[in-house]
């Protein structure tokens, strides 16, 4: 028998020869290591990205003609099927909505969507994270350095992925996991002010911790996206955009610290419910519009606005969320960068003719249509003849709708960008001036004092009952990773946020 730092300096070494190949590694049996046994099979789905969703049901072969260019699709929770209501022409009130069986993803970067296929065990590592998780130090002008060069202040110390206790998973993407996740108390802190209990913003402790491995980044040609995503966010504060608090790395993995917000995800209550009504959906609106017009006053364009990146909060506010393929753009500069989920996408981004914070308020207006009408304006199995809808085709507005909701709809989903709500050089403010927003006191609105009628059952800081149980129910482990064989990419990455004074969200 192997005593058990054997057995774990073992699977460490097994893990590390196979963990390249694309293949179910079985584990080897402890007291006989020439076998395996087929149900102990390893989950690779954080390495190489989810699995197809139903993948033990009949597909359509040509629902993903291309699936290099994307993250491969996943599954939620019941929902309306996307897939099945491309042929339809009318809008019946839903009362029992079926489930979404395939919806396409994200081209560049993680998608937070997880199959709900059942999973298999893990491996029995104990919850220490990989060899290299002492954070990395980086030389240079990084906020953290102080005067003995050791990288770190010593007012904050060195943070790393062994000061956070993992407590669940609550999503997963194409590079790694996000993680529930305890800030440790250390022995020279207090509860007086200055303290990392009240300073930050997170009384609890409680964070959303996003994991993304080296390797397949950078094996995916996507640094420059998460380096982007890290900048990005160190320099957005909003009242509906997540605070991004801490951000370090060890040889093999990124770290992003931020906020944990215990509403779920918009896609969650969305689907549970159906179709939101207009008051509801004014709200939730109000606030995305409000958080975009301070993204593109600062000049990011975010190009991934979806149900799934917006998260909720216990007070029932929206929350912004995944900057992973948000970009800093002029405003007379184009980009032509092909991303995006194809849904959500504006036709000037399929044509490849250039696009720039107007197809922002494209996405916002099919974000608008999915919550009035539980589904989005085009809708195809195949992305090929989705791709030609939303370019070609006109969408049709649900005769229970206001005219002043058809009237914003018809502003936002206009396939010219020039003449689309949003693109004239009051930008936002067009939008927000408009008639179907002619309730909201905008300033109040972004003061928080706007209480939304509808709260998440939420129990605590730390509660999860909001996050679909296919992330939730997995083992909650920081898997090891590969050490990338090219360094340097990622200098600079650590970030300790500078704004103490925050408050809670």
């Amino acid at each position: 028998m192997l005593s058990n730092s054997q057995k774990k300096k073992y699977l460490h070494t097994f893990l590390a020869t196979n963990l390249n190949n694309k293949l179910t590694v079985s584990i080897p049996s402890y007291s006989d290591t020439t076998t395996t046994t087929t149900q102990d099979d390893f989950d690779f789905s954080e390495v190489f990205g989810p699995l197809t969703p139903h993948h033990h049901q009949n597909q359509n072969p040509t629902s993903n003609p291309n699936p290099s260019s994307s993250s491969p699709p996943s599954t939620s929770s019941p929902s309306f099927s996307a897939t099945a209501a491309a042929a339809t022409t009318t809008f019946p009130i839903p009362v029992d909505p079926p489930v979404i069986h395939n919806r396409s993803h994200s081209f560049v970067g993680p998608s937070p969507r997880f199959t709900t296929t059942s999973l298999p065990r893990s491996l029995p590592l104990e919850p220490e994270l990989e060899p290299d998780s002492e954070p990395e130090t980086e030389p240079g002008n990084d906020p953290t350095d102080d005067d003995d060069g050791d990288g770190e202040s010593e007012s904050v110390g060195k943070i790393g992925p062994l000061d956070f206790e993992i407590l669940r998973v609550v999503g997963q993407g194409a590079f790694g996991k996000v993680f529930q996740v305890r800030r440790k108390k250390k022995k020279k802190e207090n509860i007086h002010c200055g303290s990392d209990s009240d300073s930050d913003g997170s009384r609890d402790g409680i964070y959303a911790m996003k994991v993304m491995r080296k390797d397949t980044i950078i094996k995916k040609n996507h640094v420059d996206y998460m380096k982007a995503e890290r900048d990005i966010l160190t320099k957005v504060v909003h009242p509906f955009i997540v605070q991004l608090r801490y951000s370090f790395q060890t040889k093999t993995k990124l770290y992003l610290i931020l906020d944990f917000i215990n509403g779920g995800h918009l896609f969650f209550h969305l689907y549970r419910q159906g179709i939101f009504s207009e008051d509801q959906a004014r709200v939730y609106t109000a606030e995305i519009v409000s958080a975009v017009s301070h993204l593109h006053k600062c000049g990011i364009v975010h190009r991934d606005l979806k149900p799934e990146n917006i998260l909720m909060n216990a007070d029932g506010h929206v929350m912004l969320t995944d900057f992973g393929l948000a970009k800093e753009i002029d405003e007379s500069s184009r980009s032509n960068s092909m991303c995006g989920t194809t849904e959500y996408m504006a036709p000037e981004i399929l044509l490849s003719k250039g696009h720039n914070k107007d197809a922002d308020w494209w996405s916002v207006g099919v974000l608008l249509f999915e919550m009035l009408t539980g589904q989005p304006p085009f809708t195809h199995a195949n992305r090929k003849k989705l791709q030609e809808k939303i370019i070609k085709e006109k969408f049709k507005l649900p005769p229970f709708l206001t005219s002043d909701a058809h009237s914003l709809l018809k502003g936002l989903l206009q396939k010219e960008p020039s003449r689309r709500l949003g693109s004239g050089p009051n930008g936002g403010d067009e939008i927000k001036s408009h008639k179907w927003f002619q309730s909201i006191n905008w300033k109040k609105l972004e003061a928080r004092e706007l209480q939304p009628k509808f709260k998440p059952d939420v129990s605590g800081k730390d509660c999860t009952a909001n996050f679909d149980r296919c992330w939730t129910a997995m083992p909650a482990d920081d898997s090891p990773a590969p050490t990338p064989t090219a360094g340097e990419h990622f200098q600079g990455y650590t970030y300790v946020a500078p704004n103490p004074w925050l408050s809670s969200v």
